[in-house]
């Protein structure tokens, strides 16, 4: 497993205890993005996770294995996107080589869509395991309209526009269902392999900003955030009042998300070389390994 760290600043300490086991906190849902104590105010935590309400279980659960202490703290809601609407006459009215998708997301906005066009046959191109499994399910009980037939050596945009098979026929046609926020790499990489590739932007992410003060100062005391996409990072930014005052570590699902916060001006930053759950998770025990040794470095 390789991380990326480049380490411009020290630490700061937070409360003894950052590797045990603590108990539970409660929180009450309020309004979007908001969280309100129920009772006494939580400890500290190791590690806040900010992917979007009722997507965090996961990596809560494996962090749990390890005595990892997270706060949930959401950054970023989807929502419908400009072409949310025309993907179902698309499916029904053309016929592709490939449809792509490249996250979790979109391969739920796509099912969506191609159940509401009468579950067309397809054949599916998927970037990274998480993305594979939400098509597990229908793949398994209609397996001769969805087809889930390719995924890259790497589970990068950039392989998958670099690798995706194309067949004897002279034009290949791509659907690509995408977040309006997702750069032009992909379907600029078919194309100058001569796919044709139809773009649409099926969903977006908006930030999360109503946040109670209590836990977004939990928040930032934490040793580590945890992100899983660029608009996360950047709504994280706009939670911080001067990011030069907050130099604690960011733990990326992978390279993309990686190379995004340092080119934001983050300085400690932590992803593996391979995207998914696992390198994830010992991306964020890399982190506080590193925060641990330096907080119990001895001082000149």
């Amino acid at each position: 497993m390789a991380f990326s760290s480049s380490l411009a600043f020290p630490f700061p300490s937070p409360p003894s205890g950052t590797f045990r086991s603590r108990p539970t906190r409660r929180f009450r849902a309020g309004t979007a993005g908001r969280f309100l104590a129920c009772s006494s105010p939580p400890p500290p935590s190791d590690v806040v996770v900010t992917r979007e309400r009722g997507k965090n279980a996961k990596l809560i659960a494996a962090l749990e294995k390890h005595n990892i202490q997270s706060l949930e703290l959401p950054l970023i809601k989807h929502v419908d996107g400009p072409d949310t609407d025309r993907l179902p006459d698309v499916l029904r009215n053309d016929k592709f080589d490939w449809i792509i998708i490249t996250s979790p997301e979109a391969a739920t906005v796509f099912l969506k869509g191609w159940k509401t066009a009468g579950s067309p046959k397809v054949r599916v191109a998927v970037v990274g395991a998480g993305t594979a499994r939400v098509f597990d399910e229908v793949s398994q009980l209609d397996h001769q309209s969805l087809e889930v037939a390719f995924s890259p050596s790497k589970a990068m945009g950039k392989v998958l526009a670099s690798e995706l098979p194309r067949g004897s026929e002279s034009t290949c046609k791509v659907l690509y269902p995408a977040s309006a926020k997702a750069s032009r790499e992909i379907q600029e990489g078919l194309s100058d392999r001569g796919f044709y590739v139809t773009r649409l932007n099926t969903y977006t992410t908006v930030p999360v900003e109503d946040v109670e003060p209590l836990t977004l100062k939990l928040a930032i005391s934490a040793p580590v955030v945890a992100v899983a996409s660029p608009s996360a990072l950047k709504a994280w930014l706009k939670l911080i009042p001067k990011v030069n005052n907050w130099d604690n570590s960011i733990a990326c699902i992978g390279e993309t998300t990686g190379s995004a916060a340092k080119k934001l001006g983050l300085k400690s930053v932590y992803y593996p070389t391979t995207p998914g759950l696992e390198g994830w998770v010992e991306s964020i025990l890399e982190a506080l390994r590193v925060h641990k040794q330096l907080k119990e470095a001895p001082k000149c």
